[in-house]
This record gives structure tokens, sequence and C-alpha cells, in this order.
């Protein structure tokens, strides 16, 4: 059994996807706060670590799923999977939830004024993403499978300005989202809430949840190699 306790969140999923499962129903970030080791991330939610070392220890005793050995995948493959799987999430809920969370503000925002700013947060993060994804895509993807190709220097040179800007843009959405976990309690809806209050909570935990995922990809995996790959002669 692996000593889990001085290993870093990030590095654990990294090594094993299916431990983001278990992070998940712990509540512990394992994308932006992936720096931290488990021992750290237990102790900030108040959670015995040794219940999670246990979990974790049962997953190395079962096979891999090899579609989901993502540390594995080539950098141009995982860069287009990115795109083709998130980057196409984040794009069909981004415009349906900055009008949901409109909508259920301006019907049930007396009651409820934390919608006001669930609103906002949102708003900033459709602004922020929709630029995000757009230099990810058009920018630092292409330098990616540039250097894999030809070694480019100044491809080179654009991974390590788009990564050190990128990583910046992903603490702001995972925190913002954080945020409004912590507003909607979870995205818990009250009793007064109508349908679209609920399609609105269960549309904000699923674009929660494909953000983690998202991120960890990029944060743990693919920029950490592509950073690798930039080391300039």
């Amino acid at each position: 059994m692996k000593n889990y306790k001085e290993i870093k969140i990030g590095e654990i999923v990294t090594q094993d996807f299916r431990a983001a499962e278990i992070f998940k129903n712990a509540g512990i970030d394992f994308c932006c706060g992936g720096n931290q080791s488990l021992e750290q991330a237990c102790r900030e939610k108040k959670i015995d670590s040794t219940v999670l070392e246990t979990e974790l220890a049962k997953l190395e005793h079962t096979t891999v799923n090899a579609l989901h050995n993502f540390n594995e995948w080539n950098l141009d493959f995982l860069c287009d999977y990115i795109v083709n799987t998130h980057h196409k999430t984040v794009m069909r809920l981004l415009p349906q939830l900055t009008a949901y969370t409109q909508k259920i503000e301006q019907v049930h925002g007396v009651h409820h004024p934390e919608l006001k700013e669930i609103a906002a947060l949102f708003s900033q993060i459709n602004e922020e993403l929709l630029q995000h994804l757009k230099k990810e895509e058009e920018v630092l993807f292409p330098a990616i499978k540039e250097v894999l190709k030809t070694n480019s220097p100044a491809s080179k040179k654009i991974i390590i300005s788009e990564i050190t800007r990128m990583k910046g843009e992903h603490e702001f959405a995972g925190g913002a989202m954080d945020k409004i976990n912590v507003l909607s309690d979870n995205y818990s809806v009250p009793d007064d809430g109508c349908n679209t209050y609920r399609v609105t909570y269960k549309l904000l935990e699923e674009f929660e949840d494909d953000l983690h995922i998202h991120v960890h990809l990029e944060n743990n995996i693919l920029y950490p190699k592509a950073l690798s790959l930039a080391i300039l002669d």
C-alpha cells in the first residue's frame, strides 16, 4: 500500500483517474487544488485521512481502464480529446447556464438573494472561459502540436507564456465555481424552487464536475508535459 499522506492530490488522480470520484465525494478539489498533499486537504476539510487512504488502497487491487489512463496518452491526442469532450461540454452549457442563472435570479431573487451573486459569478465565468477556450484551440494546442512535429523554438516560447496565463484563468474559474457551490449549498434546491431552478442547479453541478476533470487534465497532465517539451536549448 502506498503512503498517500504526502502525495499531492493531483498526482494521485494522474496516476489513477478513478481516485477523482473518491475526492469528489469527499469534497476535495483535485484540479486547481491538486498541489496539496492528501494530509493537507483532509486537514482543511476536517476529514479523517485514513478513511480516504483505505478507499484509495482498494484501487490498487483492481485493473485501470486503459481508456482513462490519460497520463499515457500522446499530447496531441490529449489536446484533441480535451477539445472534443470538455470544450464541447463547456460550449454547450455556458449559454444555457448564463440564461438560466439570470432567469431564476429574476424570479426567485427576492426570497433567495444568493441567486444574484450566483448569476454574476457565472456571467464572469462565461466571459472568461469563452476567451480561454479560444486561446487554447487557436494558440496553445497548435503550438504543442508544432513542437511535437518540428521542435519549433517559437512554439516553445508560446507554450511557456500561454500556460503561465492560463493556469491563472483556471484558478479564477475553479474558485468562482467553488463559491457558487457554497452559495447554493451544494446545489440544494429550496422547497419553493421551480423546475427551471432544479434544471439550473443540476446543470451547474454537471458543469462543475466536468470543469474539475477538464482542469485536472490540463493542470496536472497536459501543461507539465508541454512545459517539459518547451524547455529551450
